[in-house]
């Protein structure tokens, strides 16, 4: 049984702004970004010392900016814009980002695929956010929320410097576990219907001989080519699928969830090799996770040894990067207002208060949206149930798997995080809770501010 104790009261400092966005990673960033530019006095508060959130710590290509037009031969248009196209942009002309590569084989899981440097994209993130006049404090935890009847009064945070206390008018989880509406009694669940990963950057390889030598094996296998080096047809993308592959090598790397998924910017280096792992319980759970973390890491040890083993050209290779701590597709799924289905994403449903549109589904080919097209993800679903200051974005939202299979994926997180964003700025703005803001006012905003929206067919 374990024991408690009574932490004593305290007065802390304390700091007033509009808008408070709680994680800086895919959707935070963009939230407070978008918050900012829409005129609300903005903080981010980010645990880790830079931005990015899984988009650097995964590594992978960010899915998907488009529709999957090249596997139903219909019009190529690119759904997400807005600021997450805009930072992806500044991380191309940084000479950090492939662009957007369309897929020359097996194009039936995605049509194109956007590579990007880790590093760089966490200097254009920084940059973005500090332009655009946020105030940040990385390297600092949200250790508590304050409420009071449905309305989240403060939050606080703990750094170097001590304990503080945030209070604002509106406030963004972005912390991807759901850490701040679980601290305000938001109601959630925790599937734990998804594994833990540890990807690591692996360098002293050739990719060129990589991808040759899954060619020679026959195995299907993505590919794409863009800027690589500088260099503007580089093969950036090869993900070998399992068969055909050496049984030997397919064995050995099913078993440390290995994936052969190689994005990179740079000849010689893999940007993203996964490992993957499966908790018997909810990535909340310290334990687990503490323990987790040393299995991860004896795993992307074997991986090395395989890489260097079995692929040509890659006998040299080492870990050049690995991430911070594991990386979770879910955590807590927080319930909100509306709850979409696969149906709804599969069918291409848009709704009468779409903030976005998105066309990519993880499990594809087995699930798709509709003829290549798009489905619209409402406001409505970023809303905790019985609180009314609050945006839940990014992967904590959506309770079915395979739904949640197509609303987790970067780009989406990104482009949830304009919509949590910009409403935010204008509920804290206009003195409105989050369900009393007029959603023609929003998306008015939400189109100035570049996203795509087209009409409602519920």
């Amino acid at each position: 049984m374990s024991q408690k104790i009574i932490i004593p009261a305290k007065e802390v400092p304390v700091q007033y702004f509009d808008v408070a966005v709680v994680g800086g990673g895919t959707g935070g960033v963009i939230a407070a970004i978008a918050a900012a530019r829409t005129g609300a006095k903005t903080v981010l508060i980010e645990s880790k010392g830079y931005l990015g959130g899984t988009v650097v710590e995964g590594g992978t290509a960010l899915h998907s900016f488009f529709n999957n037009w090249k596997t139903f031969g219909k019009e190529k248009v690119q759904l997400v814009r807005g600021i997450p196209s805009e930072l992806v942009d500044r991380v191309t002309e940084m000479g950090g980002c492939t662009g957007h590569c369309e897929m020359s084989e097996y194009y039936q899981y995605d049509a194109v695929c956007t590579a990007i440097d880790v590093e760089t994209y966490k200097l254009a993130a920084n940059e973005m956010v500090t332009e655009a006049g946020v105030t940040l404090y990385l390297n600092t935890v949200m250790t508590g929320a304050i409420v009071e009847d449905g309305v989240v009064q403060a939050v606080t945070i703990s750094n170097h410097a001590g304990i503080s206390a945030i209070r604002a008018k509106c406030f963004v989880d972005a912390t991807a576990y759901g850490n701040l509406c679980a601290a305000a009694g938001a109601e959630y669940t925790e599937p734990n219907d998804m594994a833990i990963s540890a990807p690591i950057g692996v360098a002293g390889v050739d990719m060129d001989k990589y991808a040759q030598y899954v060619l020679d094996c026959g195995a299907r296998a993505d590919v794409a080519r863009g800027l690589r080096d500088g260099e503007t047809d580089g093969i950036v993308r090869v993900c070998a699928h399992n068969d055909k592959m050496p049984e030997d090598f397919a064995r050995e790397r099913a078993a440390i969830g290995m994936s052969l998924q190689i994005t990179s910017t740079h000849k010689d280096y893999f940007m993203f090799v996964k490992l993957d792992y499966k908790l018997p319980v909810s990535p909340t759970d310290r334990d687990a996770m503490s323990a987790a973390e040393l299995e991860l890491r004896r795993r992307q040890v074997k991986a090395i040894e395989l890489i260097r083993k079995y692929i040509p050209g890659c006998e040299n290779a080492y870990i050049a990067r690995s991430t911070p701590a594991a990386c979770i597709r879910r955590g807590r799924c927080i319930v909100c207002d509306y709850d979409l289905t696969n149906e709804d994403v599969t069918s291409g449903r848009h709704f009468v208060d779409n903030v976005f549109e998105y066309g990519f589904h993880d499990e594809a080919p087995r699930y798709n949206i509709a003829e290549g097209g798009s489905y619209g993800f409402p406001y409505r679903a970023m809303l905790p149930v019985g609180i009314q200051n609050l945006f839940a974005t990014g992967m904590m939202v959506t309770s079915n798997h395979h739904a949640h299979m197509s609303t987790r994926n970067t780009v989406s997180c990104m482009a949830q995080g304009q919509a949590a964003g910009t409403a935010a700025a204008l509920c804290a703005m206009n003195d409105t809770t989050t369900r009393g803001l007029n959603y023609r006012v929003l998306r008015q905003k939400l189109v100035e501010g570049g996203v795509y929206l087209t009409d409602a067919t519920e």
